[in-house]
C-alpha cells in the first residue's frame, strides 16, 4: 500500500490554506493538466464535513470518475477525503496545516491501494507512485501560489 507524504512551508496562515484546500474552484483549477471538473455533489464553493464531490477527469488518456468524502474535518488543522467510489481500490487523503513561525506547514499525506492485485502492486513501481506524487506536488504548489498571493493582497 504506497503512501505519499508531501510537506510545504506556506507563508499564510492556516485557516486561508485550509480553505483553498477543500475549495471545489480551486481543486479544479489546480487539476487543469487532467480537465478535472466536479459533476456530483458539492460542485462548487468549500466542501464539509460528510459531503461528497464526484470529479471527472482524464488521466493516462481515459476519462475517469472519482467520488470522494470529507470523513474527518477540524477547521484549520485538519480534513481527510477518502474514496467512495473510483479507480483505486481506495484511498485515505490527510491534509494537515501546522502553524509555524513564518506561515503554516502543509503536510499531504495519501495513502491508496491500486486495483488489480500484482498488476497494480507492479503498476505502482513502473509508474503509478510517481505520477500521483507529481499531480498532488502540482497540487500543493497551486495552494501554495494561490495563498501567498491572498497573503500579499491584504
Amino acid at each position: 500500500m504506497p503512501s505519499i507524504r508531501i510537506e510545504l512551508l506556506i507563508h499564510a496562515p492556516a485557516e486561508v490554506i485550509f480553505d483553498l484546500a477543500r475549495s471545489i474552484d480551486i481543486h479544479a483549477k489546480s487539476t487543469a493538466q487532467t480537465r478535472e471538473r466536479p459533476i456530483a455533489g458539492r460542485t462548487s464553493g468549500l466542501i464539509e464535513l460528510g459531503e461528497t464531490v464526484t470529479w471527472e477527469a482524464i488521466h493516462f488518456g481515459i476519462k475517469q470518475k472519482l467520488t470522494a468524502k470529507i470523513t474527518e474535518m477540524a477547521r484549520p488543522s485538519y480534513f481527510v477525503d477518502e474514496q467512495v467510489r473510483g479507480a483505486f481500490k481506495n484511498f485515505k487523503h490527510t491534509h494537515e496545516f501546522v502553524p509555524i513561525e513564518g506561515g503554516t506547514r502543509m503536510i499531504d499525506t495519501f495513502i491508496y491501494t491500486s486495483p488489480m492485485g500484482v498488476l497494480g502492486k507492479l503498476a505502482d513501481k513502473w509508474f503509478l507512485e510517481a505520477y500521483m506524487r507529481d499531480f498532488l506536488l502540482q497540487r500543493n504548489l497551486y495552494i501554495k501560489s494561490a495563498a501567498e498571493e491572498a497573503v500579499r493582497q491584504i
